[in-house]
């Protein structure tokens, strides 16, 4: 018998919740962490994940499913077919790595390199991407061995989460241009990252914004160039720079309404100048703008275009202001949030599943957010007996998971599917 079956009596209507043994899970962990360990041991750069998406194609076929290759340049679908018509459930797993140079002593650490704005790096899987994939091509077998459900389930292994290469499209963002939650349509979407910094066996989740919009920003000032020696003959771009750094900050300390949401200005680059004693003619100026309110998006937007020029003529520069978007507010439908808690609470248990605060990090599962109702959680990673506040945090050489955390998001992201497809 492949599955246990609960009948619940829930606002006057039957409802049938399908829940797959723990023994179907425990066979699966094996293969999930020997998926995990290769993934690792050969990370690939966006938009170049040639290797994993073989690897997760073969893997989908080989389950009957139908696949689909090549969307958004490596990314792979899979859709597995329930027994009856139902609602479509789709679930997400981004493929790409970093270029970070691993730093430990891991038996599967990475050796890798690959091509970078055209130059030669280490590449590394510092975000916990390997996990991610390794934990879906788990979660489509499992549920392809147990498919009495009603309804459809569409896999979903994205590249270039981390952005594609300058000059490049791809990523969330392309592969939704591209119809990924089309034909069939979807109903609802789940994805989850799995955390550093969160011990093995939780699971951490918000309501509505809980990953920050994401904006890049190019600031070019011009002054006028003089020797060091004569700073009054100049216009000095960097002096001016030194005041829009300054400036900036007012725009989240007196411009957006703290007590709705954070927000986040930072200036992350500065370029300018080539010896020690010329004031140069030109500064360029790179940061980014984190938001969780699309209201103080705008107001932030709309401030800085302002706010960098006047600051700039003040001194009798000039500057302009070139904003991007990288990615929206990573945004958890409140009404699925509600009703999906309590399969997150059944797979890891009420005192394992805790309510946080939004994140300015960014994520651009955000993309498929804006078109279908979703669910987007972080799966603890930190080993059990580490200090989670010792540990190494993503993006870093250092940057290590434990493989014992990654049963529960099978468990996770296979019982959402069924709860919501039963409901």
């Amino acid at each position: 018998m492949k599955y246990i079956v609960a009948l619940l009596f829930i606002g006057g209507s039957l409802t049938m919740n399908a829940q797959i043994p723990d023994k179907a899970y425990q066979k699966i962990e094996s293969k999930v962490i020997e998926w995990r360990h290769d993934i690792h041991q050969h990370p690939e750069l966006s938009n170049r994940e040639f290797r994993t998406a073989k690897k997760v194609a073969e893997h989908l076929q080989s389950l009957g499913l139908e696949v689909e290759t090549g969307v958004a340049h490596t990314g792979v679908i899979g859709l597995l077919k329930g027994k009856k018509p139902g609602k479509v459930v789709a679930l997400r797993a981004d493929m790409d790595a970093l270029p970070v140079e691993e730093r430990n002593d891991l038996p599967y650490r990475s050796k890798e390199t690959g091509e970078f704005m055209g130059k030669t790096v280490p590449v590394m899987h510092a975000c916990g991407h390997d996990t991610h994939v390794a934990i879906l091509m788990g979660v489509a077998e499992v549920l392809s061995q147990n498919n009495d459900f009603a309804g459809s389930v569409k896999f979903i292994f994205q590249p270039a989460e981390e952005g594609p290469p300058p000059g490049e499209t791809g990523a969330a963002k392309m592969m939704v241009e591209q119809g990924v939650l089309k034909n069939p349509d979807v109903d609802a979407i789940f994805g989850l990252h799995i955390s550093s910094g969160t011990p093995v066996g939780q699971i951490n989740y918000k309501p509505g914004g809980t990953m920050a919009a994401s904006q890049r920003f190019v600031i070019q000032i011009k002054g006028k160039q003089a020797h060091g020696s004569t700073p009054w003959q100049s216009i000095d771009p960097i002096v001016v720079a030194a005041q829009i750094v300054d400036g900036l900050q007012t725009l989240v300390s007196r411009n957006s309404e703290l007590t709705k949401e954070a927000a986040v200005v930072s200036v992350g680059s500065i370029h300018g100048g080539v010896r020690f004693n010329i004031i140069p003619e030109d500064v360029e100026m790179i940061g980014t703008i984190r938001t969780l309110d699309p209201d103080m998006k705008e107001v932030i937007r709309e401030r800085m275009k302002v706010l960098v020029p006047s600051i700039a003529e003040a001194y009798g520069a000039k500057a302009t202001v070139d904003i991007q978007d990288g990615t929206a507010i990573t945004y958890n439908d409140k009404a699925l949030t509600k009703q999906m808690l309590p399969t997150l609470v059944k797979v890891a248990g009420k005192e394992n599943v805790n309510l946080i605060n939004a994140i300015t990090g960014a994520e651009d599962f955000s993309y498929y957010q804006q078109e279908v109702p979703g669910l987007f959680f972080f799966l603890g990673g930190t080993p059990l007996d580490m200090d989670p506040k010792l540990a190494p945090s993503h993006h870093t050489p250092d940057f290590f998971v434990d493989d014992s955390g990654m049963l529960l998001g099978v468990k996770a992201l296979s019982q959402l599917t069924l709860d919501y497809l039963a409901k």
